[in-house]
């Protein structure tokens, strides 16, 4: 027994400078180096930068795609990661009212509350969310599933981003039709302005629960059983033991996915709180506008057509650094922190061609979907439900019928 005991403990106390934990380390050190600079000139980029860290870490190391939310959900009868978004987002939904209360007492006033995710909906927001939720699925992740997946080394999620940067370009020299023709004469519905703050808030909250319990059916119905996590043979003892089953806790075993849905719903709250809620499709659009721009077929004139872009606004202080730059940057940073210091980094290149054409293909869906809806699961879904939108829920509707669609797909594909 005692030889057990003492082979379990050997096994806890592995040393902690293997593999890529040193470039782990570095990156750590790089990361804070860069915070304690961009404090000395504008500590609110420093404050978003490490949100962003913060989300990019949390998404790695539960594995956090709205892509397999959906994916899994249809194809498995999964609905684990679809159960966390649902609890995120009733985190976010009473966090986010407090904050957008504060700024719009008077509902009677007309106003919106300030960068909330609250855009013109219609046909083209289904539209949108259909085509996203096909493309996501085709590319295997999402525009934030993505990132954090390219801060991990998967070269699959570079092509795709790359598609969506494409997609992007795509939407920004045709958006004057659809602002012409179709935008803008869509209304912007926030829901306390008709049901007022009280109703706006219990019913979003009675419609996110009846979600949950229709996933749970949806599991139930293809016998959906979860295996308990394996317990560790013996307990840790000393103190060294100790630090090395911390270790283990944060950075070998993968999070809860239950609890980082809580955990990036609160997030959400406390960026909404400081700035703005959560979104990552305004920085790439600026991506793909300045390299669209060196080859002259810029679009960011055309998109000034539109009054208010939402999540896709593009920067217009003309500054390099931007919030939404120390976001996007430091979602993609804090995944490859998470990715060195846990020892999954890795390049990871398609082992089928037909995968670089999918995510691609799927990339390029998603990018002018997100630029048409004004976000993409961030920013039209997941920031703007909670932010009381009409146009939220329409869009996750789309998501919903173009991953079954996207499915489909898939399984022709393979």
């Amino acid at each position: 027994m005692a030889a057990v005991a003492g082979s379990s403990r050997a096994a806890i106390a592995s040393p902690w400078l293997t593999g890529t934990t040193p470039l782990g380390l570095l990156a750590v050190a790089i990361a804070a180096a860069a915070a304690l600079l961009l404090s000395r000139n504008s500590p609110s980029l420093a404050v978003m930068w490490l949100f962003g860290l913060a989300f990019g870490f949390t998404l790695q190391r539960a594995r956090f795609c709205f892509a397999s939310s959906f994916r899994d959900l249809f194809l498995l009868q999964d609905g684990r990661v679809a159960k966390a978004i649902i609890g995120g987002m009733a985190v976010a939904t009473v966090g986010f009212a407090l904050v957008m209360y504060n700024m719009v007492p008077n509902l009677a006033s007309g106003s919106l509350p300030l960068n909330a995710a609250v855009g013109p909906v219609g046909w083209h927001t289904l539209l949108a969310g259909t085509a996203f939720g096909v493309g996501m699925v085709l590319a295997g992740g999402c525009v934030s599933g993505s990132c954090y997946r390219v801060g991990e080394g998967y070269v699959g999620s570079a092509v795709a981003l790359g598609g969506i940067m494409l997609g992007l370009a795509l939407l920004g020299h045709t958006w004057p039709w659809w602002w012409d023709n179709v935008v803008r004469f869509q209304p912007r519905v926030w829901l306390p302005q008709g049901l007022g703050w009280g109703g706006a808030v219990a019913l979003t909250l009675a419609a996110l629960a009846a979600l949950y319990l229709l996933v749970l059916w949806w599991e139930s119905r293809g016998g959906m059983v979860v295996s308990p996590r394996p317990t560790a043979g013996a307990p840790a003892v000393s103190f060294s033991e100790r630090l090395e089953e911390m270790r283990r806790a944060v950075l070998v075993r993968a999070w809860p996915v239950g609890l980082a849905g809580l955990g990036l719903g609160t997030l959400n709250v406390l960026e909404y709180l400081f700035s703005r809620p959560l979104g990552v499709t305004g920085e790439i659009m600026r991506w793909a506008d300045g390299l669209a721009g060196l080859m002259g077929l810029g679009f960011s004139g055309l998109m000034a057509v539109g009054e208010d872009l939402g999540a896709c606004a593009l920067p217009t202080s003309g500054s390099l650094l931007t919030e939404q730059l120390m976001i996007t940057g430091g979602l993609i940073a804090g995944s490859l922190v998470a990715a060195l210091l846990s020892r999954e980094f890795k390049l990871r290149a398609p082992r089928q061609g037909i995968r670089y054409g999918q995510s691609l293909a799927g990339g390029i869906l998603m990018g002018y979907a997100a630029g048409l809806a004004a976000g993409c699961t961030l920013g039209a879904f997941f920031s703007a439900i909670p932010a009381l939108s009409l146009g939220g829920w329409v869009f996750g509707l789309g998501l919903a019928l173009g991953a079954v669609g996207g499915v489909e797909l898939i399984k022709r594909l393979s």
